[in-house]
Protein backbone atom coordinates (compact mmCIF):
# COMPACT_ATOMS: atom_id res chain seq x y z
CA UNK A 1 0.00 0.00 0.00
CA UNK A 2 1.31 3.59 -0.63
CA UNK A 3 -0.46 5.58 1.71
CA UNK A 4 -1.78 9.00 0.90
CA UNK A 5 0.19 10.16 3.69
CA UNK A 6 3.61 9.34 1.97
CA UNK A 7 3.28 11.78 -0.84
CA UNK A 8 2.46 15.03 1.75
CA UNK A 9 4.84 17.53 3.38
CA UNK A 10 3.07 18.76 6.01
CA UNK A 11 1.75 22.27 5.62
CA UNK A 12 2.61 24.75 8.89
CA UNK A 13 0.65 27.58 8.38
CA UNK A 14 0.14 29.84 11.15
CA UNK A 15 -3.41 30.39 9.85
CA UNK A 16 -4.53 26.58 11.17
CA UNK A 17 -4.65 27.67 14.75
CA UNK A 18 -6.66 30.68 14.31
CA UNK A 19 -9.86 31.44 15.42
CA UNK A 20 -11.98 33.87 17.19
CA UNK A 21 -11.44 34.12 21.27
CA UNK A 22 -14.28 32.62 23.39
CA UNK A 23 -15.48 35.41 25.99
CA UNK A 24 -15.05 34.42 29.60
CA UNK A 25 -18.24 33.00 30.92
CA UNK A 26 -19.79 35.36 33.99
CA UNK A 27 -22.28 32.85 35.05
CA UNK A 28 -23.28 29.09 35.04
CA UNK A 29 -23.43 26.73 32.64
CA UNK A 30 -20.65 25.48 29.61
CA UNK A 31 -18.77 28.19 27.76
CA UNK A 32 -20.05 29.60 24.72
CA UNK A 33 -18.99 27.94 21.37
CA UNK A 34 -17.24 29.60 18.81
CA UNK A 35 -18.97 31.03 15.90
CA UNK A 36 -18.20 31.60 12.77
CA UNK A 37 -19.34 35.05 11.03
CA UNK A 38 -22.03 35.09 8.14
CA UNK A 39 -20.35 37.00 5.45
CA UNK A 40 -19.46 35.56 2.32
CA UNK A 41 -18.72 35.51 -1.61
CA UNK A 42 -21.16 33.86 -3.85
CA UNK A 43 -19.55 31.18 -5.66
CA UNK A 44 -21.33 32.34 -8.94
CA UNK A 45 -22.82 28.41 -9.28
CA UNK A 46 -26.55 29.64 -9.29
CA UNK A 47 -25.71 33.09 -11.40
CA UNK A 48 -24.14 30.98 -14.43
CA UNK A 49 -27.07 28.67 -14.13
CA UNK A 50 -24.51 25.52 -13.76
CA UNK A 51 -25.94 22.07 -12.93
CA UNK A 52 -23.98 18.97 -11.49
CA UNK A 53 -24.95 15.50 -11.69
CA UNK A 54 -23.94 13.00 -8.49
CA UNK A 55 -22.79 9.88 -10.01
CA UNK A 56 -23.15 7.96 -6.53
CA UNK A 57 -21.08 4.29 -6.38
CA UNK A 58 -19.95 4.80 -10.06
CA UNK A 59 -16.61 3.55 -10.98
CA UNK A 60 -14.30 5.70 -11.96
CA UNK A 61 -13.28 4.56 -15.42
CA UNK A 62 -17.25 4.99 -16.15
CA UNK A 63 -17.23 8.19 -15.10
CA UNK A 64 -14.04 9.43 -16.94
CA UNK A 65 -15.95 8.12 -20.37
CA UNK A 66 -19.70 9.71 -19.16
CA UNK A 67 -17.52 13.05 -18.86
CA UNK A 68 -16.50 12.65 -22.30
CA UNK A 69 -19.54 11.28 -24.07
CA UNK A 70 -22.60 12.84 -22.07
CA UNK A 71 -22.01 15.38 -19.54
CA UNK A 72 -19.56 17.52 -21.28
CA UNK A 73 -21.88 17.88 -24.48
CA UNK A 74 -24.78 18.20 -22.05
CA UNK A 75 -22.92 21.25 -20.55
CA UNK A 76 -22.76 19.80 -16.86
CA UNK A 77 -20.48 21.80 -14.87
CA UNK A 78 -19.02 18.84 -12.67
CA UNK A 79 -19.79 15.36 -11.44
CA UNK A 80 -19.52 14.62 -7.75
CA UNK A 81 -18.03 11.18 -7.02
CA UNK A 82 -18.69 8.81 -4.23
CA UNK A 83 -15.48 9.24 -1.70
CA UNK A 84 -12.22 8.05 -2.93
CA UNK A 85 -10.07 7.31 0.39
CA UNK A 86 -9.67 3.74 1.50
CA UNK A 87 -12.85 2.44 3.50
CA UNK A 88 -14.70 -0.38 5.76
CA UNK A 89 -15.60 -3.32 3.85
CA UNK A 90 -18.93 -4.09 5.22
CA UNK A 91 -20.06 -8.62 5.06
CA UNK A 92 -22.98 -7.06 3.19
CA UNK A 93 -21.18 -4.35 0.71
CA UNK A 94 -23.69 -2.01 1.46
CA UNK A 95 -23.33 1.80 0.28
CA UNK A 96 -22.96 3.39 3.76
CA UNK A 97 -18.84 1.35 3.70
CA UNK A 98 -18.05 4.20 1.52
CA UNK A 99 -18.67 6.82 4.59
CA UNK A 100 -16.62 4.97 6.59
CA UNK A 101 -12.95 6.13 6.35
CA UNK A 102 -10.05 3.51 6.88
CA UNK A 103 -6.74 5.94 5.51
CA UNK A 104 -7.25 8.84 3.51
CA UNK A 105 -5.12 7.08 0.34
CA UNK A 106 -7.12 6.92 -2.83
CA UNK A 107 -5.34 3.91 -4.07
CA UNK A 108 -8.19 1.66 -3.87
CA UNK A 109 -11.55 1.81 -3.46
CA UNK A 110 -14.65 0.29 -4.49
CA UNK A 111 -14.91 2.23 -7.63
CA UNK A 112 -11.49 1.55 -9.16
CA UNK A 113 -7.72 2.30 -7.81
CA UNK A 114 -5.53 5.16 -7.97
CA UNK A 115 -4.29 5.68 -11.23
CA UNK A 116 -8.14 5.13 -12.59
CA UNK A 117 -8.96 8.06 -10.30
CA UNK A 118 -6.18 10.50 -11.50
CA UNK A 119 -7.26 9.29 -15.26
CA UNK A 120 -11.11 10.31 -14.44
CA UNK A 121 -9.91 13.52 -12.86
CA UNK A 122 -7.60 14.30 -15.94
CA UNK A 123 -10.19 13.62 -19.08
CA UNK A 124 -13.05 15.29 -17.54
CA UNK A 125 -11.25 18.33 -16.78
CA UNK A 126 -9.83 18.17 -20.27
CA UNK A 127 -13.54 18.46 -21.55
CA UNK A 128 -14.62 21.15 -19.08
CA UNK A 129 -16.34 18.84 -16.14
CA UNK A 130 -14.67 19.25 -12.46
CA UNK A 131 -14.77 16.85 -9.84
CA UNK A 132 -16.07 17.30 -6.92
CA UNK A 133 -15.20 14.88 -4.02
CA UNK A 134 -17.61 13.67 -1.02
CA UNK A 135 -14.95 14.19 1.63
CA UNK A 136 -15.49 12.44 4.65
CA UNK A 137 -13.63 14.31 7.84
CA UNK A 138 -16.48 14.19 10.34
CA UNK A 139 -15.89 10.82 11.19
CA UNK A 140 -13.61 7.53 10.49
CA UNK A 141 -15.22 3.99 10.81
CA UNK A 142 -17.08 1.80 13.12
CA UNK A 143 -17.80 -1.26 11.72
CA UNK A 144 -16.53 -4.02 11.29
CA UNK A 145 -13.91 -3.01 14.14
CA UNK A 146 -11.62 -4.20 14.29
CA UNK A 147 -10.81 -4.88 10.21
CA UNK A 148 -9.26 -4.27 6.96
CA UNK A 149 -9.84 -1.72 4.62
CA UNK A 150 -10.29 -1.73 1.19
CA UNK A 151 -6.19 -1.37 0.57
CA UNK A 152 -5.47 -3.95 3.35
CA UNK A 153 -5.01 -0.96 6.08
CA UNK A 154 -5.55 -2.76 9.51
CA UNK A 155 -7.81 -0.96 12.13
CA UNK A 156 -9.76 -0.56 15.24
CA UNK A 157 -12.28 2.12 15.92
CA UNK A 158 -9.99 4.41 17.63
CA UNK A 159 -6.87 3.20 15.84
CA UNK A 160 -5.32 3.94 12.27
CA UNK A 161 -2.01 3.16 12.27
CA UNK A 162 0.32 6.55 11.28
CA UNK A 163 -2.78 8.32 10.90
CA UNK A 164 -5.13 8.76 14.15
CA UNK A 165 -4.92 7.16 17.81
CA UNK A 166 -7.57 7.68 20.39
CA UNK A 167 -5.75 10.97 21.57
CA UNK A 168 -7.45 12.51 18.06
CA UNK A 169 -11.19 11.39 18.69
CA UNK A 170 -13.71 13.45 21.04
CA UNK A 171 -13.97 11.83 24.59
CA UNK A 172 -15.30 10.89 26.54
CA UNK A 173 -17.28 8.75 24.27
CA UNK A 174 -21.24 9.80 23.65
CA UNK A 175 -24.02 9.73 20.91
CA UNK A 176 -25.68 11.93 19.20
CA UNK A 177 -29.23 12.39 20.54
CA UNK A 178 -30.03 16.08 20.84
CA UNK A 179 -30.01 18.54 18.16
CA UNK A 180 -31.16 21.16 20.39
CA UNK A 181 -27.31 20.66 22.12
CA UNK A 182 -24.43 22.06 19.89
CA UNK A 183 -22.00 20.25 22.00
CA UNK A 184 -23.86 16.73 21.24
CA UNK A 185 -24.78 17.33 17.81
CA UNK A 186 -20.87 18.59 17.06
CA UNK A 187 -18.46 16.40 20.47
CA UNK A 188 -20.43 13.23 20.18
CA UNK A 189 -20.20 10.32 17.51
CA UNK A 190 -23.15 10.29 14.96
CA UNK A 191 -24.55 6.85 14.42
CA UNK A 192 -21.43 5.84 16.09
CA UNK A 193 -18.72 6.30 14.69
CA UNK A 194 -15.80 8.13 15.87
CA UNK A 195 -15.50 11.37 16.15
CA UNK A 196 -12.72 13.08 15.02
CA UNK A 197 -11.71 16.34 17.54
CA UNK A 198 -11.03 18.55 14.79
CA UNK A 199 -10.33 21.33 17.61
CA UNK A 200 -7.16 19.67 17.55
CA UNK A 201 -4.35 21.51 14.91
CA UNK A 202 -2.81 18.19 14.70
CA UNK A 203 -6.45 16.45 13.26
CA UNK A 204 -6.93 19.34 11.26
CA UNK A 205 -3.54 19.33 9.24
CA UNK A 206 -3.99 15.88 8.01
CA UNK A 207 -7.37 16.75 6.72
CA UNK A 208 -6.38 19.33 5.21
CA UNK A 209 -3.06 17.40 3.41
CA UNK A 210 -5.73 14.90 2.08
CA UNK A 211 -7.88 18.23 0.43
CA UNK A 212 -4.52 19.38 -0.81
CA UNK A 213 -3.74 16.15 -2.18
CA UNK A 214 -6.64 16.02 -4.29
CA UNK A 215 -6.27 19.64 -5.32
CA UNK A 216 -3.06 18.92 -6.50
CA UNK A 217 -4.22 15.50 -8.69
CA UNK A 218 -7.02 18.27 -10.28
CA UNK A 219 -10.44 17.76 -8.24
CA UNK A 220 -12.35 21.15 -8.20
CA UNK A 221 -14.41 20.69 -5.60
CA UNK A 222 -16.03 19.36 -2.22
CA UNK A 223 -18.92 18.36 -0.99
CA UNK A 224 -17.98 18.02 3.15
CA UNK A 225 -19.99 15.29 4.57
CA UNK A 226 -21.80 15.62 7.65
CA UNK A 227 -20.72 19.51 7.77
CA UNK A 228 -22.90 20.18 10.82
CA UNK A 229 -21.22 17.68 13.11
CA UNK A 230 -18.36 19.40 12.80
CA UNK A 231 -17.71 22.80 14.72
CA UNK A 232 -17.81 25.27 12.20
CA UNK A 233 -14.67 27.62 13.07
CA UNK A 234 -12.71 24.23 13.21
CA UNK A 235 -13.88 23.36 9.32
CA UNK A 236 -12.96 26.97 8.24
CA UNK A 237 -9.46 26.70 9.58
CA UNK A 238 -9.23 23.40 7.69
CA UNK A 239 -10.37 25.41 4.57
CA UNK A 240 -7.65 27.84 4.93
CA UNK A 241 -5.03 25.72 5.45
CA UNK A 242 -6.06 23.99 1.67
CA UNK A 243 -6.64 27.38 0.13
CA UNK A 244 -4.07 28.82 1.33
CA UNK A 245 -1.81 25.55 -0.29
CA UNK A 246 -3.78 26.70 -3.23
CA UNK A 247 -2.97 30.29 -3.66
CA UNK A 248 0.69 29.61 -2.84
CA UNK A 249 0.83 27.38 -5.92
CA UNK A 250 -1.17 29.48 -8.30
CA UNK A 251 -4.09 27.49 -8.33
CA UNK A 252 -7.93 28.08 -8.26
CA UNK A 253 -9.47 27.57 -5.06
CA UNK A 254 -11.71 25.02 -4.72
CA UNK A 255 -15.00 24.84 -4.31
CA UNK A 256 -16.99 23.87 -1.63
CA UNK A 257 -20.85 22.76 -0.22
CA UNK A 258 -21.46 21.43 2.73
CA UNK A 259 -24.00 19.05 3.92
CA UNK A 260 -25.82 21.18 6.43
CA UNK A 261 -29.31 20.12 7.38
CA UNK A 262 -31.93 22.69 9.10
CA UNK A 263 -34.97 21.73 12.15
CA UNK A 264 -37.33 23.20 14.26
CA UNK A 265 -35.38 24.35 17.92
CA UNK A 266 -31.98 23.02 16.21
CA UNK A 267 -29.12 24.68 18.11
CA UNK A 268 -27.09 24.49 14.54
CA UNK A 269 -28.70 26.01 11.44
CA UNK A 270 -27.54 26.78 7.77
CA UNK A 271 -26.75 30.01 8.51
CA UNK A 272 -23.84 29.27 11.36
CA UNK A 273 -21.68 27.80 8.07
CA UNK A 274 -22.25 30.69 5.74
CA UNK A 275 -18.86 32.16 6.38
CA UNK A 276 -16.96 28.80 5.21
CA UNK A 277 -14.34 29.66 3.31
CA UNK A 278 -14.98 33.69 3.36
CA UNK A 279 -11.90 34.07 5.06
CA UNK A 280 -9.30 32.70 2.57
CA UNK A 281 -10.77 33.61 -0.42
CA UNK A 282 -12.91 30.71 -1.27
CA UNK A 283 -16.74 30.09 -1.49
CA UNK A 284 -18.57 28.05 -0.11
CA UNK A 285 -22.71 26.93 -0.44
CA UNK A 286 -24.54 24.62 1.49
CA UNK A 287 -27.48 21.80 0.60
CA UNK A 288 -31.06 23.22 0.43
CA UNK A 289 -33.07 20.10 2.06
CA UNK A 290 -36.05 22.33 2.33
CA UNK A 291 -36.46 22.37 -1.34
CA UNK A 292 -37.14 18.60 -1.77
CA UNK A 293 -40.40 19.60 -0.64
CA UNK A 294 -41.26 20.74 -4.11
CA UNK A 295 -41.38 16.75 -4.75
CA UNK A 296 -44.43 16.86 -2.69
CA UNK A 297 -46.35 19.24 -5.04
CA UNK A 298 -45.63 17.13 -7.84
CA UNK A 299 -46.63 13.46 -5.98
CA UNK A 300 -50.09 15.24 -5.35
CA UNK A 301 -49.83 14.89 -1.71
CA UNK A 302 -52.48 15.69 0.30
CA UNK A 303 -53.98 19.38 -0.71
CA UNK A 304 -50.58 20.06 -2.81
CA UNK A 305 -50.07 20.32 -6.67
CA UNK A 306 -47.77 22.11 -8.76
CA UNK A 307 -49.77 25.34 -9.49
CA UNK A 308 -49.26 26.43 -5.64
CA UNK A 309 -45.06 26.83 -7.21
CA UNK A 310 -46.39 30.30 -8.88
CA UNK A 311 -42.87 32.52 -7.34
CA UNK A 312 -45.84 35.90 -7.34
CA UNK A 313 -48.41 33.46 -5.87
CA UNK A 314 -50.87 34.32 -2.94
CA UNK A 315 -49.50 32.71 0.48
CA UNK A 316 -49.69 29.00 0.61
CA UNK A 317 -49.28 28.79 -3.35
CA UNK A 318 -46.11 30.40 -3.73
CA UNK A 319 -42.66 29.16 -4.47
CA UNK A 320 -40.07 32.00 -3.29
CA UNK A 321 -37.21 32.22 -0.96
CA UNK A 322 -39.56 34.13 1.85
CA UNK A 323 -42.42 32.12 1.37
CA UNK A 324 -40.30 28.81 2.06
CA UNK A 325 -38.31 29.98 4.15
CA UNK A 326 -34.91 29.03 1.90
CA UNK A 327 -31.82 30.40 1.93
CA UNK A 328 -30.61 32.38 -0.47
CA UNK A 329 -30.36 31.19 -4.54
CA UNK A 330 -26.66 32.14 -4.65
CA UNK A 331 -25.67 29.96 -0.94
CA UNK A 332 -27.99 26.92 -2.11
CA UNK A 333 -27.37 23.61 -3.30
CA UNK A 334 -31.15 22.52 -4.30
CA UNK A 335 -32.08 18.91 -5.63
CA UNK A 336 -35.00 16.51 -5.44
CA UNK A 337 -33.04 13.97 -4.28
CA UNK A 338 -30.18 12.92 -3.17
CA UNK A 339 -28.29 9.57 -1.73
CA UNK A 340 -30.06 9.70 1.65
CA UNK A 341 -33.33 10.92 0.69
CA UNK A 342 -33.74 8.40 -1.91
CA UNK A 343 -33.73 6.00 1.14
CA UNK A 344 -36.75 7.63 2.02
CA UNK A 345 -40.36 6.18 1.52
CA UNK A 346 -42.60 8.49 0.16
CA UNK A 347 -40.27 10.93 -1.42
CA UNK A 348 -40.19 11.58 -5.17
CA UNK A 349 -37.60 9.43 -7.19
CA UNK A 350 -37.03 7.74 -10.47
CA UNK A 351 -39.78 4.99 -9.81
CA UNK A 352 -42.71 7.64 -10.43
CA UNK A 353 -41.58 7.87 -14.00
CA UNK A 354 -43.04 10.81 -15.79
CA UNK A 355 -43.93 12.96 -12.85
CA UNK A 356 -40.08 12.52 -11.38
CA UNK A 357 -39.45 13.72 -15.37
CA UNK A 358 -41.71 16.47 -15.08
CA UNK A 359 -39.83 17.64 -11.35
CA UNK A 360 -36.89 17.69 -12.69
CA UNK A 361 -37.81 19.86 -15.80
CA UNK A 362 -39.51 22.32 -13.59
CA UNK A 363 -36.95 22.40 -11.33
CA UNK A 364 -33.82 23.48 -14.02
CA UNK A 365 -36.18 25.74 -15.41
CA UNK A 366 -36.68 27.83 -12.22
CA UNK A 367 -33.83 29.92 -11.49
CA UNK A 368 -33.56 29.43 -7.89
CA UNK A 369 -30.20 27.64 -6.43
CA UNK A 370 -27.13 25.44 -7.87
CA UNK A 371 -29.17 22.23 -9.10
CA UNK A 372 -28.03 18.47 -8.48
CA UNK A 373 -28.77 15.75 -10.57
CA UNK A 374 -28.84 12.18 -8.54
CA UNK A 375 -28.06 9.07 -10.64
CA UNK A 376 -28.07 5.97 -9.08
CA UNK A 377 -28.84 2.50 -8.85
CA UNK A 378 -32.46 0.28 -8.68
CA UNK A 379 -33.13 -1.00 -5.32
CA UNK A 380 -36.56 -1.80 -3.17
CA UNK A 381 -36.89 0.71 -0.44
CA UNK A 382 -37.40 0.03 2.92
CA UNK A 383 -36.56 -3.16 2.21
CA UNK A 384 -32.82 -2.75 0.34
CA UNK A 385 -32.28 1.32 1.94
CA UNK A 386 -28.65 -0.17 2.88
CA UNK A 387 -27.66 -2.13 -0.86
CA UNK A 388 -24.80 -1.05 -2.33
CA UNK A 389 -24.42 -0.64 -6.12
CA UNK A 390 -24.53 -3.45 -8.53
CA UNK A 391 -21.74 -5.56 -7.94
CA UNK A 392 -20.52 -9.13 -7.68
CA UNK A 393 -20.95 -11.60 -4.27
CA UNK A 394 -17.03 -9.85 -3.32
CA UNK A 395 -18.26 -6.12 -3.49
CA UNK A 396 -16.64 -5.20 -6.85
CA UNK A 397 -18.62 -3.03 -8.60
CA UNK A 398 -19.99 -3.69 -12.41
CA UNK A 399 -19.64 -1.38 -15.38
CA UNK A 400 -22.60 1.18 -15.76
CA UNK A 401 -24.95 0.03 -18.21
CA UNK A 402 -27.84 2.11 -17.88
CA UNK A 403 -31.84 0.22 -17.70
CA UNK A 404 -33.88 1.29 -20.85
CA UNK A 405 -35.92 2.96 -19.01
CA UNK A 406 -34.92 4.44 -15.04
CA UNK A 407 -38.83 3.96 -13.92
CA UNK A 408 -38.86 0.10 -14.81
CA UNK A 409 -35.47 -0.26 -13.75
CA UNK A 410 -34.78 -3.49 -11.29
CA UNK A 411 -32.70 -4.56 -9.10
CA UNK A 412 -29.01 -4.73 -10.01
CA UNK A 413 -29.44 -1.99 -12.97
CA UNK A 414 -28.38 1.32 -13.16
CA UNK A 415 -30.84 3.97 -13.07
CA UNK A 416 -28.96 6.65 -15.01
CA UNK A 417 -31.31 9.47 -14.06
CA UNK A 418 -29.21 12.23 -16.01
CA UNK A 419 -29.72 10.40 -19.21
CA UNK A 420 -33.61 11.31 -19.64
CA UNK A 421 -34.32 13.42 -22.15
CA UNK A 422 -36.47 15.69 -19.81
CA UNK A 423 -33.18 16.19 -17.72
CA UNK A 424 -30.32 15.96 -20.24
CA UNK A 425 -31.92 18.74 -22.38
CA UNK A 426 -32.96 21.16 -19.53
CA UNK A 427 -29.15 21.37 -18.13
CA UNK A 428 -28.63 23.82 -21.50
CA UNK A 429 -31.48 25.81 -21.15
CA UNK A 430 -31.08 26.31 -17.76
CA UNK A 431 -27.38 27.68 -18.98
CA UNK A 432 -28.67 29.58 -21.67
CA UNK A 433 -31.73 31.61 -19.46
CA UNK A 434 -29.15 32.20 -16.79
CA UNK A 435 -29.88 35.78 -15.32
CA UNK A 436 -33.19 36.38 -16.61
CA UNK A 437 -36.15 36.82 -14.44
CA UNK A 438 -39.05 34.31 -14.24
CA UNK A 439 -42.03 35.88 -15.77
CA UNK A 440 -45.17 35.33 -17.52
CA UNK A 441 -46.35 32.71 -15.13
CA UNK A 442 -49.57 30.63 -16.41
CA UNK A 443 -51.42 28.10 -14.59
CA UNK A 444 -54.63 25.74 -14.59
CA UNK A 445 -55.38 26.12 -10.81
CA UNK A 446 -53.87 23.20 -10.59
CA UNK A 447 -51.71 20.64 -11.84
CA UNK A 448 -50.82 22.72 -15.35
CA UNK A 449 -47.90 25.42 -15.15
CA UNK A 450 -46.16 27.86 -17.67
CA UNK A 451 -43.63 30.65 -17.00
CA UNK A 452 -40.76 31.82 -19.60
CA UNK A 453 -37.15 32.96 -18.18
CA UNK A 454 -37.10 36.80 -19.59
CA UNK A 455 -36.91 36.68 -23.21
CA UNK A 456 -34.41 33.56 -23.72
CA UNK A 457 -37.27 30.35 -22.45
CA UNK A 458 -40.60 29.14 -22.14
CA UNK A 459 -41.72 26.09 -20.12
CA UNK A 460 -45.05 24.14 -20.06
CA UNK A 461 -45.91 21.47 -17.73
CA UNK A 462 -48.99 19.27 -17.70
CA UNK A 463 -48.95 17.22 -14.75
CA UNK A 464 -52.98 16.73 -15.19
CA UNK A 465 -54.07 13.00 -15.66
CA UNK A 466 -55.89 14.69 -19.43
CA UNK A 467 -54.96 16.65 -22.17
CA UNK A 468 -54.36 20.69 -21.74
CA UNK A 469 -54.61 22.90 -24.72
CA UNK A 470 -54.43 26.67 -23.82
CA UNK A 471 -53.01 29.58 -25.39
CA UNK A 472 -50.57 30.96 -23.15
CA UNK A 473 -48.70 34.85 -23.42
CA UNK A 474 -44.95 34.18 -23.29
CA UNK A 475 -41.80 36.46 -22.96
CA UNK A 476 -39.98 34.81 -26.42
CA UNK A 477 -39.68 36.61 -29.56
CA UNK A 478 -42.11 35.91 -32.38
CA UNK A 479 -40.72 32.85 -34.25
CA UNK A 480 -40.72 28.61 -35.00
CA UNK A 481 -38.96 27.16 -32.18
CA UNK A 482 -38.04 23.33 -31.67
CA UNK A 483 -39.16 21.44 -28.50
CA UNK A 484 -35.92 20.54 -26.10
CA UNK A 485 -37.39 17.64 -25.02
CA UNK A 486 -38.38 15.51 -28.00
CA UNK A 487 -35.19 16.33 -29.62
CA UNK A 488 -34.60 20.11 -29.77
CA UNK A 489 -32.53 21.53 -33.46
CA UNK A 490 -30.56 20.06 -35.74
CA UNK A 491 -29.23 22.39 -37.99
CA UNK A 492 -32.06 24.94 -39.57
CA UNK A 493 -34.18 21.42 -38.68
CA UNK A 494 -36.30 20.63 -35.64
CA UNK A 495 -36.02 17.06 -34.94
CA UNK A 496 -38.19 17.86 -31.65
CA UNK A 497 -41.74 19.25 -31.86
CA UNK A 498 -42.38 22.22 -34.10
CA UNK A 499 -43.70 24.92 -31.75
CA UNK A 500 -44.71 28.44 -32.85
CA UNK A 501 -44.65 31.61 -31.08
CA UNK A 502 -47.41 34.13 -32.74
CA UNK A 503 -47.08 37.97 -33.30
CA UNK A 504 -48.38 38.43 -29.76
CA UNK A 505 -45.86 36.01 -28.02
CA UNK A 506 -48.46 33.66 -27.47
CA UNK A 507 -48.24 29.87 -27.75
CA UNK A 508 -50.62 27.72 -28.64
CA UNK A 509 -50.08 24.28 -26.50
CA UNK A 510 -51.62 21.13 -26.58
CA UNK A 511 -49.76 18.72 -23.89
CA UNK A 512 -51.09 15.26 -23.57
CA UNK A 513 -50.92 14.06 -19.51
CA UNK A 514 -47.74 13.99 -18.10
CA UNK A 515 -45.44 15.76 -20.33
CA UNK A 516 -43.99 19.36 -21.08
CA UNK A 517 -42.67 21.16 -23.52
CA UNK A 518 -39.39 23.59 -23.42
CA UNK A 519 -37.69 26.50 -25.86
CA UNK A 520 -35.56 29.13 -25.65
CA UNK A 521 -33.57 31.21 -28.27
CA UNK A 522 -30.83 28.50 -29.25
CA UNK A 523 -33.50 26.21 -30.69
CA UNK A 524 -35.51 28.77 -33.12
CA UNK A 525 -35.63 28.10 -36.97
CA UNK A 526 -35.99 29.88 -39.77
Amino acid sequence: MIAFRRFLVLITLAACSKGPTTPPVTGGGPPPRPTLPQTYTPSGHAARGDVFVHLFEWKWTDIASECENVLAPAGFTAVQVSPPQEHSITPSHDWSERYQPVEYSVALSRSGDSAEFVDMVTRCHNVGVGIYVDAVINHMTNFPSPGTGSNGTNYTKFTYPGLYDSSDFHWPECTVTNYADAANVQDCELLGLPDLNTEKVAVRHKIANYLIYLVDLGVAGFRIDAAKHIQQVSLDSIFWIVDSAAAAQGKALPYYFLEVSAGSGEALSPVDYYGEAHSSGGASDITEFTFTGVGDKFLEKPGQYIAQLNPNGTPGNQFSQSAWGLMPSDKAVVFLQNHDTQHSTGTISYRDGPIFRLANVWMLAQPYGYPSILSAYAFQRPSENSMGPPSDATGHTYNVTCAANPDSAVDGQWTCEHREPYILHMVGFRKLVAGSDQNHWWDDGSEAIAFSRGPLGFVAINREDSTVAATITTGMPAGKYCDLLTGGRSGTTCVGTLITVDSTHAVAVNLTKLTAIAIDTATQVP
